[in-house]
């Protein structure tokens, strides 16, 4: 199947790697299904791009590569929903904001991407408590430095 990508342009895509999002994403409803597709020359990032939208793509990136100590529990109504059986097949992602120095750029930790990678089910998952922000810098070792 072809694909109109935001970042990518035009590539094709499996139809079995389409990530099933019930309820769309905060914010866009209507987009229920999205491919993780890789960015060239950078192994950190990827793109989560809207198959039904060329416009609606963001940026996302696995949180426990910046933030060692990231940890949080899912509901039961989330592990039914997204059919997970096991933690191995449970992919976790954050939603990237790009800015200009790179250095200030942020992720989302209060709202995490959640995916059964086995069911290809996802969902935006919104975390109840204030441990973790929505905008937490991409760079923690300017945050460490700057509590010092």
């Amino acid at each position: 199947m072809k694909l109109q990508t935001k970042y990518l342009g035009e590539i094709a895509i499996e139809e079995q790697k389409q990530i099933y999002f019930a309820n769309g994403i905060p914010g866009f409803p209507d987009e229920k299904q999205f491919v993780l597709l890789d960015v060239p020359d950078n192994p950190v990032f990827q793109i989560l791009q809207s198959v039904q939208s060329t416009f609606t793509a963001f940026f996302v990136i696995n949180p426990f590569l910046l933030y060692k100590d990231y940890s949080f529990d899912l509901d039961d109504n989330t592990i039914e929903t997204l059919q997970i059986k096991s933690e191995n097949e449970v992919v976790i992602l954050s939603i990237v904001t790009l800015k200009d120095p790179f250095h200030s750029s942020t992720i989302n930790l209060k709202a995490p991407i959640v995916i059964n990678s086995n069911q290809m089910l996802g969902k935006q998952y919104i975390l109840n408590h204030e441990d973790y922000p929505s905008k937490a810098s991409i760079n923690p070792s300017l945050v460490l430095e700057g509590e010092k």
